[in-house]
C-alpha cells in the first residue's frame, strides 16, 4: 500500500504542495510545529535515510537545494531555519517514507533537551 506521502505526490491526498518536480514534492505540514513548516519528499517511495544507495546520490543532493531554496521563498533563510530528517521509530519517524522537515520563522531552540 502506498504512503500518505505517496498518495499526496499523486495528488490522491489533499496538501498545500509548495513545490513539485521530477525528483520531490513539497508541501505544509498539516499539524506544523514552527510558522513554516514544510515537508520535502522523494517522489520516490524510498523508506528511509537508511534505504538510500549510491544511485540515490542526485535525489539527495536535490532534496538539500530544494529546502535552501524554499527557505528562502519562506523568508527564513537569513535569520535561520532547520532540516530534521528523523530515521526509524526511536529517532521519531512516523511515516516510513524519507522526508525532510524544513522549520523556521521563531527561535527554535535547542536540538534536543538535556539529559
Amino acid at each position: 500500500m502506498p504512503s500518505i506521502f505517496s498518495r499526496i505526490v499523486a495528488h490522491e491526498i489533499p496538501a498545500e504542495i509548495v513545490h513539485q518536480d521530477e525528483l520531490v514534492t513539497a508541501f505544509r505540514d498539516a499539524s506544523p510545529a514552527a510558522p513554516s513548516h514544510i515537508l520535502i519528499v522523494p517522489n520516490q517511495e524510498i523508506a528511509g535515510l537508511n534505504q538510500l544507495g549510491p544511485e540515490h546520490r542526485d535525489l539527495a543532493g536535490h532534496m538539500l537545494l530544494t529546502a535552501r531554496d524554499l527557505a528562502a521563498r519562506e523568508g527564513v533563510a537569513d535569520s535561520g531555519y532547520r532540516l530534521v530528517i528523523n530515521c526509524g521509530p526511536e529517532g521519531g519517524q512516523e511515516v516510513m517514507h524519507l522526508h525532510m522537515h524544513l522549520l523556521g520563522g521563531r527561535p527554535l531552540g535547542p536540538m534536543l533537551a538535556r539529559e
